[in-house]
């Protein structure tokens, strides 16, 4: 029996709004960069990716694991400082908010397979290069011996 594979396009997909998907691997959910969300991995570190991330958790109250590379953390962490310092009325999250967002993320190394636990137990994922921005990342989800890549914004002619 294969592995059950779906894609939802969550939020504005098609224009400059935060990027939102949801990835079902045999039930077990990914945010992808609320409530019945199991796991976040976030690939980029721009506004597009990780605009969310914040509101998710204070406004949303989203408590999943969050997963990304040392680079795209940083650099996400800060154009989140950036974007909020730019705003001159924002009352969507505070700085705070942007601090612990980005200090419980679990940052992983390239090539890193790391083991899901609980619900995810079986489900490995591992974060990939990808030279679209600074310390981008494709994600290699692994289930029952089948390999899934999440590659948003990746440019199949030259990656």
């Amino acid at each position: 029996m294969g592995t059950s594979v779906q894609v939802t396009p969550l939020s504005n997909v098609y224009n400059e709004s935060p990027l939102c998907y949801l990835l079902s691997v045999d039930g077990f959910n990914f945010l992808m960069v609320v409530s019945k969300i199991d796991v976040v991995l976030i690939s980029h570190s721009d506004i597009l990716h990780v605009g969310t991330l914040s509101y998710a958790m204070k406004k949303l109250g989203l408590s999943a694991p969050v997963y990304s590379m040392d680079p795209v953390c940083r650099l996400g962490q800060l154009t989140m400082y950036d974007y909020y310092v730019a705003r001159r009325i924002f009352d969507l999250f505070t700085m705070d908010d942007i601090d612990f967002a980005f200090q419980n993320i679990t940052r992983l190394r390239y090539s890193q397979n790391h083991h899901l636990s609980d619900k995810g137990e079986g489900i490995v994922i591992a974060p990939h290069v990808t030279d679209h921005l600074l310390g981008g990342t494709v994600w290699k989800i692994t289930k029952d011996g089948e390999d899934f890549v999440y590659a948003v914004d990746f440019n199949h002619r030259k990656e």
